[in-house]
């Protein structure tokens, strides 16, 4: 069921009103026990050369903080080598991997897909552009991808396997959507040995940044709308959420916190995440 619901989610997600959002936001539903298969030792790393390869090229960290992706530079070579790293990552079984090597591989997957399916529409203005038939619904429904006979989409691999097996709501930190208001892409693939530092750094740079939480001058925080989408995986409440972003947060902004005492509204910005240079050369 958790599937059917990100078509709605989509066409809600242009409204400012969180409860309404937060209604038809996907479910963490487990698709099946296969995914459940988790290996106690480390298995043999999967190579993420390629991919490394593609975001020392094209990542590029802009001036505001936030992640950008030089799409109208990427060649039909590096796009190829791209494809080819999918293919790749399709031929590995996830049950090989222990745990922390396992949600890096899911988090690679859904990311450099990501990418492909904005390489492959691109100029879009918005991931949510992608889509066929009048609504534009998003690419996330779409089953692209095959994993141990599987067909998954971005969604599946989001909410039917990552946030139930994992339940560590850091991955929100980690997947990247192509949206200048979700968390950057990382520079480098995420690997399972630094797995728990890398999203620790992840976490801290978001609700440290106002995509993350912005404090107003009438002292209303405004956090991002991840948090009322996903609501359940930070507590299930907005003073949960609010007491997650605290513990996180440095003396200075849960000072800051603690005196406005609650959640003030949400935001999101689901711009395209593409350099200026990007998207001065799709203009021309």
């Amino acid at each position: 069921m958790s599937r059917l619901l990100p078509a709605l989610f989509a066409l809600l997600t242009f409204s400012a009103c969180m409860p309404m959002e937060r209604l038809f936001a996907p479910t963490a539903d487990l698709m099946s026990d296969r995914w459940l298969r988790i290996a106690t030792t480390p298995g043999r790393e999967p190579d993420y050369a390629a991919l490394n390869g593609f975001l020392d090229r094209y990542h590029h960290q802009a001036a505001d903080g936030t992640a950008r992706v030089r799409y109208a530079q990427v060649t039909e070579a590096d796009k190829g080598a791209l494809e080819t790293f999918l293919i790749a990552m399709q031929q590995v079984d996830p049950a090989q991997l222990d745990r922390n090597q396992q949600l890096a591989y899911w988090i690679n997957l859904y990311n450099a897909q990501t990418i492909r399916v904005i390489l492959d529409h691109y100029p879009v203005d918005s991931i949510r552009d992608i889509g066929d038939g009048l609504l534009g619904l998003g690419p996330w429904a779409d089953a692209d991808l095959r994993v141990n006979g599987a067909r998954l989409s971005l969604n599946d691999i989001e909410h039917g396997i990552i946030r139930p097996v994992f339940a560590d709501p850091r991955i929100h930190y980690a997947l990247n959507c192509a949206a200048v208001g979700c968390p950057n892409l990382a520079p480098q693939a995420w690997q399972g040995a630094t797995l728990n530092a890398q999203l620790d750094a992840a976490e801290h740079a978001y609700i440290h940044d106002p995509r993350g939480v912005t404090l107003t001058g009438d002292g209303r925080v405004i956090v991002s709308k991840i948090y009322g989408w996903f609501r359940e995986d930070f507590g299930g409440t907005e003073a949960s959420v609010l007491a997650y972003i605290k513990s996180r947060a440095n003396p200075d902004l849960r000072a800051a916190l603690d005196a406005s005492g609650q959640i003030g509204g949400y935001a999101y910005d689901w711009g395209l995440n593409a350099a200026a240079d990007t998207i001065a050369q799709a203009a021309e």
